[in-house]
């Protein structure tokens, strides 16, 4: 029976997750899982260096996600089941213009990993040329729990409907940390109601990207 479910989940239900809106053309501003489901839209943006990246998030009490592992998937089943605390879990995988995630931050709510603030986060070209670092375009989201895939099955975090308080709640706490030195928004993934994203969970968003630039503080 294992093998039986594994077969299904891992390797049949993906090819046909498009039963439930239709075959789609490669969204603008959506990640993708690597199964190529659409998945969470990008909706913040970060404008500064990896080190900035990775100072101003530290000071924000956000941490890094560890790399997917045996030995870390084991600590973050371990952490759900037993309820023990694992800052560092790993994150899935997504895929944004055909690469996976560069950097992936996490906040813990609660004493394990079960629930969470997380983002993930793509390097891209400057806004501007000569403008002052990089763009890291990032989809933010809340796990809420731990369950199965609405589409394939397979074991996955699900997340929160509300997208956008979590886009606003990394630049908060960066801009808390003294790390924001200003922000803008562009055109995202567009308003939705009803989107869903690859592990079939839904969610509403007004469809912009917050984008934050960061700054050293004094």
């Amino acid at each position: 029976m294992l093998l039986a479910y594994l077969a299904v989940a891992y390797l049949a239900a993906p090819e046909f997750w498009w039963i439930r809106d239709g075959r789609v053309d490669p969204l603008v501003m959506r990640t993708t899982t690597t199964d190529g489901i659409p998945g969470d839209p990008i909706n913040v943006g970060l404008v500064g260096t990896k080190n900035d990246v990775l100072q101003a998030f530290a000071a924000a009490g956000w941490r890094p996600a560890d790399a997917i592992t045996f030995s870390t998937s084991i600590e973050i089943g371990i952490s759900v089941v037993l309820h023990r605390p694992d800052p560092d879990a790993p994150v899935s995988t997504l895929l944004y213009d055909g690469r996976r995630q560069d950097f992936a931050f996490e906040k813990p709510v609660g004493g394990s990993a079960d629930q969470r603030h997380h983002v993930r986060f793509w390097q891209t070209d400057p806004l501007t040329p000569g403008g002052q670092g990089p763009l890291w375009l990032g989809s933010a989201s809340f796990d809420r729990g731990v369950g199965v895939s609405h589409d394939t099955g397979q074991i996955t975090h699900h997340i929160g409907p509300d997208v956008d308080a979590e886009r606003n709640l990394v630049i908060e706490d960066l801009t808390t940390a003294g790390w924001i030195a200003s922000t803008h928004e562009i055109e995202g993934s567009g308003a939705t109601q009803d989107g869903r994203n690859g592990g079939g969970d839904r969610f509403y968003t007004d469809g912009m990207v917050l984008i934050g630039v960061l700054r050293t503080p004094d």
